[in-house]
């Protein structure tokens, strides 16, 4: 009687969310007055016409439309959630401490929404369409990885987090490489939890995306070896604990690499969509790429640090100054599909992805099918030249030692890849154009260096594909290592192939196609926030969706 009481309570003051709502007659919530459905309306009208003009003076309208919209609905949920508790304290006045925490923080949040909240009884108070935080995870630890310190991580600074929030967690301690991604195809029952959470770097996340991504494929009949298939997006959200050497998806996506900031975003729910690559070869499936597709500089790199594993991650810097040294460059076919016009540029001062709500990814625009697998040649362009490094990147790629990344403006879930093509040049110019990674200065500003914004491209080397990768390895033994040019400014010297480095691992095939599946999976994260966001204390910022005090008290479920 109390728990019924107390749902209709809720309904009477605030009603409830009904699916559809937007497009068929139905009741929408209370907040939903005319006055919010007008300021709504005025911001999608000023939004338009900024993309279609493109002024600043449409551009200000819109921004200030939008302010007045958030305002208006702010003030809107206020007087709703006002009403409430009047409702509640007049018909429940023995109604437990606890709710009323719950209702005061709600309050006090102001724009920070809290999705779920939960009664004495354990019964849940608002609509399920709501859910978002976790309550079941299944977690792989790399203990390997890094420093080899996944398993203290998650122990000493992740698992009692998880415990203070009810959070349950079935902890698998990898054993060797592809266990994860394994498990998750064939194994894993992933009906009964609400995510999958990693513990290490890159290369254990790139287990589960593949181990999820074709898990969810096969369960829905798509057939991974055909470029044009649309995929299917995976339902689990995946979690990120850094513990690897360089956790760049985990830098890019949150804006950090501390574990208990990650932890955190599992909590409350966050929820950040991302695109996901696939690469093929002759119509055959070869990996799925969400950070960087790298080819010259970028796999020549990787490739000679296989070598000198036993390094450790000082391999990657002395692999470098050995490959800049060798300054190879390989001539090749780029073709490429463009991005649709209001997919903004890659050269853009204001960076979106970056944004609690990014205006570009979350535009509905055309689906998969309609743009990202058009048969035909049409619209495709053709770049023929020598390259000393051809970059996809399909984030940012940010990591503490290139703050800005490899391509700063690119977004997270627009159905998009950055293409960057670093043309033969001096070895002078291509270290100003590395230096340029490192500080705030544009990195694209060089006449040899030239960035587009694609949804599909191929590159097709000048000579015949190798058979495999051995081939290219037995080449490279054979030829020695590459000379270093010292009177010339630049270097003569080229190769057959290089490699592509596919996420931190190697391709077998220089001869690719690429596709950009937008919005395939979803992280607990929400992209790197504003600099004033950052400088806020996280526990005021995350207190309105867990109910949880500096002191790290529990009050809420």
């Amino acid at each position: 009687m109390f728990r019924a009481a107390i749902v209709e309570a809720a309904a009477r003051s605030c009603g409830s969310k009904v699916a559809g709502a937007s497009r068929g007659g139905n009741p929408r919530t209370r907040w939903w007055t005319p006055e919010v459905k007008g300021a709504v309306k005025l911001k999608k009208e000023t939004y338009r016409s900024w993309l279609a003009c493109g002024t600043p003076e449409a551009a200000d309208s819109y921004r200030q439309a939008k302010q007045s919209a958030a305002r208006v609905v702010t003030e809107a949920k206020t007087r709703v959630w006002e009403e409430f508790g009047e409702a509640m304290e007049q018909d429940f006045q023995s109604a437990p401490k606890k709710f009323w925490q719950t209702v005061r923080r709600l309050r006090r949040g102001k724009r920070n929404p809290v999705h779920t909240v939960f009664g004495v009884g354990g019964e849940l108070l608002t609509s399920t369409e709501s859910i978002v935080r976790p309550r079941s995870l299944l977690v792989y630890i790399n203990p390997y990885g890094g420093k080899r310190q996944g398993r203290r991580v998650y122990e000493q600074k992740v698992a009692p987090l998880f415990h203070r929030a009810h959070i349950s967690a079935d902890v698998i301690v990898t054993e060797r490489a592809n266990h994860a991604r394994d498990h998750l195809k064939t194994e894993a029952e992933l009906d009964k939890y609400d995510g999958v959470v990693c513990v290490g770097g890159d290369g254990m996340f790139s287990e589960i995306l593949h181990g999820l991504v074709t898990r969810t494929q096969a369960d829905s009949g798509v057939d991974q070896d055909q470029p044009d298939a649309e995929l299917v997006p995976c339902s689990l959200h995946i979690g990120i604990i850094p513990a690897g050497s360089t956790d760049c998806i985990c830098f890019a996506t949150v804006g950090t690499n501390d574990p208990v900031t990650s932890a955190l975003h599992i909590i409350v729910g966050d929820s950040q969509p991302m695109d996901v690559c696939s690469v093929h070869h002759n119509n055959s499936f070869l990996r799925y790429s969400v950070s960087l597709l790298g080819y010259g500089f970028y796999g020549d790199v990787l490739s000679d640090s296989e070598r000198n594993r036993w390094q450790g991650p000082a391999r990657y810097d002395l692999s470098g100054v050995k490959t800049f040294l060798s300054h190879n460059y390989y001539e090749g076919t780029v073709s490429f599909l463009p991005a649709e016009s209001n997919k903004g540029d890659p050269r853009d001062e204001l960076k979106l992805n970056g944004k609690p709500v990014c205006l570009v990814c979350s535009q509905q625009g055309s689906v998969l099918k309609e743009y990202n697998f058009r048969h035909g040649s049409r619209g495709w362009k053709v770049i023929h030249g020598k390259f000393l490094a051809i970059n996809a990147a399909n984030m940012s790629c940010a990591c503490p030692r290139s703050p800005k990344g490899l391509s700063p403006s690119a977004h997270l879930a627009d159905g998009n890849t950055d293409l960057i093509l670093v043309r033969k040049c001096s070895r002078l110019d291509f270290f100003r154009h590395l230096l340029r990674h490192t500080n705030k200065d544009d990195q694209f500003d060089h006449s040899f260096v030239e960035v587009h914004r694609v949804r599909r491209f191929r590159f097709q080397p000048r000579h015949h594909e190798l058979a495999s990768l051995e081939d290219l390895s037995e080449g490279l033994k054979k030829s020695g290592f590459s000379p270093i040019c010292v009177t010339q400014t630049t270097c003569n010297y080229s190769t057959t192939h290089s490699s592509w480095t596919c996420d931190g691992e190697i391709l077998p095939h220089a001869d690719i196609q690429v596709s950009v599946h937008r919005q395939l999976i979803r992280l607990f994260a929400r992209g790197i926030e504003e600099e004033q966001q950052q400088q806020r204390s996280v526990f005021e910022d995350l207190g309105p969706h867990l109910a949880l005090e500096p002191s790290l008290h529990w009050t809420v479920d």
